[in-house]
């Protein structure tokens, strides 16, 4: 506890309120000292990957001073977007202990679905799009049941369920292989071309600050009522300032070129509501606690096939949703859709980001950041004219590495009694 409590040698019992001395609040130095002393205790967080990522930018930049050009960071965000959506479910499942490997089946298929539904027959947009998406969580509800009524591993259900999906792509698209969307639609100038207006993105890089100030305050408005330590306003506002400062000369240096990217916003909309559903929610704290210990969840009253099933649900239905942008990215559906490295590369940026494989720790921010990793990579060998073969050794060192830095990090907590 950090309640600092004086004559330690009374009974807690006979302990008059006035014998407890109470730090209101700590001082930036005494958030940097917690900092530290977090590290060195194995809770990294994201510092790894953002070390990894300025250490990346760093190298192509100096290799070619394009990497870092605005349309270039425009264009590296759009390819976020996609895989990106992706690896968002892929922390869902990974939180309990699992694994989805049919994701990129599931993202080919929607495209393919899509299509075939919005194209070939003329069905609304939208319309189109919800099927698609149901047609997701089906396909996890049948992983979900599976897993609790029939105690396969998750291994080989996802395994069967990316050659079942990868056959019905196959066969919905029949001889001619591919479907053409339609240029100029709403749809695929989303995916193409569609920015967020300057004053908008600038007035959207605020709200984070404000938010973290917000929440801040109010956290600390509760411990203090409580007598708890509690942060001091100073550190409260450099923080927020920090944060502010920086997606504000991010924006503005990518409206130098075409703009922040909407789809690229949409993902981070939908990674901002996961992690508040992850940290503010009952639904939130029963992820990390099935992952952490089932058992123990279970004996603490926990639906914990409930829960299962919402994390495979979530997972499939973010993978078709991922399809969608997939296409209108393309502008296209076809029988590569989904496949080559779309499904290793949404679990790497989820486990790059920092979400563990062994369950009940990650964020949705790790998808984000890992899959900022992940196309970095790809883009700046792209713009160096190097083989693909390069990427793939590239991620997978990369991946084996943040595998490697989280295994250490656990055995550190294990060491100071923080598992």
């Amino acid at each position: 506890m950090n309640t600092h409590i004086e004559n330690a040698d009374q009974s807690p019992k006979l302990l008059d309120r006035s014998d407890v001395r109470v730090k209101h609040a700590a001082t930036v130095g005494d958030t940097v000292r917690a900092f530290i002393e977090r590290v060195r205790s194995g809770d990294l967080g994201s510092l790894p990957v953002v070390v990894g990522l300025v250490v990346i930018w760093a190298v192509f930049t100096a290799l070619n001073p394009v990497f870092l050009s605005p349309d270039n960071l425009v264009n590296l965000l759009f390819d976020c977007a996609t895989v990106g959506v992706i690896s968002l479910g892929i922390v869902c499942v990974l939180m309990v202990g699992q694994i989805d490997l049919s994701v990129g089946s599931i993202s080919g298929f929607a495209s393919a679905l899509l299509g075939v539904l919005w194209v070939n027959q003329d069905w609304p947009f939208l319309a189109a799009v919800a099927v698609v998406v149901a047609s997701g969580a089906v396909t996890g509800l049948v992983y979900a049941m599976l897993f609790n009524k029939l105690g396969m591993p998750s291994f080989v259900a996802t395994l069967a369920g990316l050659l079942a999906v990868l056959g019905m792509q196959l066969y919905i698209l029949g001889p001619s292989g591919s479907i053409n969307l339609p240029y100029g639609s709403a749809a695929v100038d989303f995916g193409q071309q569609d920015v967020l207006p300057a004053v908008l993105s600038h007035a959207l890089a605020l709200v984070p600050g404000l938010v973290l100030f917000a929440t801040g305050m109010r956290t600390r408005a509760r411990r203090t009522a409580a007598r708890l330590f509690a942060p001091s306003v100073g550190s409260l506002a450099l923080r927020a300032a920090a944060l502010t400062v920086m997606l504000e000369v991010a924006v503005t240096y990518l409206n130098l070129g075409r703009g922040v990217p909407m789809m690229f916003a949409l993902f981070l909309a939908l990674a901002v509501a996961l992690q508040y559903a992850f940290q503010r929610t009952g639904w939130g704290r029963a992820l990390f606690a099935v992952g952490g210990n089932r058992e123990a969840a279970r004996r603490a009253g926990m639906r914990v096939n409930a829960v299962f099933v919402s994390a495979f649900v979530l997972c499939s239905s973010l993978a078709a949703l991922g399809g969608v942008l997939m296409a209108s990215r393309l502008a296209s559906a076809s029988q590569q859709a989904g496949t080559g490295d779309v499904n290793l590369n949404a679990i790497a940026a989820a486990v790059i980001g920092g979400t563990s494989l062994f369950g009940g720790r990650g964020s949705a921010y790790s998808a984000v950041l890992g899959i900022i990793v992940i196309q970095s990579i790809a883009n700046g060998l792209t713009l160096l004219n190097l083989s693909s073969s390069l990427r793939f050794m590239i991620t997978g060192a990369v991946l084996a590495i943040a595998v490697i830095v989280d295994s250490l990090a656990r055995q550190s907590r294990v060491s100071h009694g923080r598992a």
